[in-house]
């Protein structure tokens, strides 16, 4: 995979979207690191007498495991890791560029429906709450939508830097 140059002096989305991206970054590693607590007390309470069986670490295990997949989702999709598959053989840079808008066309059809589709689904959990911890539910629902809107901002990114090749580089 052949790296996009950036230009010496990036235009404010583009540190704006790479603020972001060390953002979801640094949420990710936390999402991983508290993460390992509930799941070591449920195993931990399952086999050993010292500690009680807490009822909310299921919850907490399940909400920070689908925002540590959506996270992780939206930084595949910046770093050009996700939804890629390289099959075709040797092409020029050109030809390179106009089959990677294709791709993330794709990207941005999924992403559209992720927006549309999680938008009602975090309706459908407004006013719900969770049965253990009463957590509000749209919490977790709300994770959808944030990633489908991620996705857009980060191939659309993408897409206008395959374009510049495109239209500009010689094959």
């Amino acid at each position: 995979m052949t790296e996009v140059p950036v230009a010496p002096n990036p235009s404010p989305w583009r540190r704006a979207t790479a603020a972001y991206a060390k953002l979801l970054e640094i949420l990710l590693a936390a999402c991983l690191g508290i993460l390992v607590v509930p799941v070591t007390l449920q195993i931990v309470s399952r086999y050993t007498p010292f500690i009680p069986s807490y009822i909310w670490t299921e919850e907490m295990a399940r909400f920070l495991f689908v925002w540590t997949i959506m996270i992780g989702a939206m930084v595949g999709i910046r770093e050009s890791q996700h939804f890629e598959v390289d099959v075709w053989p040797d092409l020029s840079r050109r030809s390179e560029a106009a089959v990677r808008i294709l791709a993330r066309l794709g990207v941005l059809a999924l992403a559209l429906v992720f927006v549309w589709a999680g938008l009602e689904f975090t309706r459908f959990a407004w006013n719900r709450t969770s049965e253990l911890a009463d957590l509000p539910l749209w919490l977790i629902h709300v994770a959808w939508p944030v990633a489908g809107a991620t996705w857009i901002a980060f191939a659309g990114e993408q897409i206008l830097d395959e374009m510049r090749i495109l239209v500009g580089a010689k094959q």
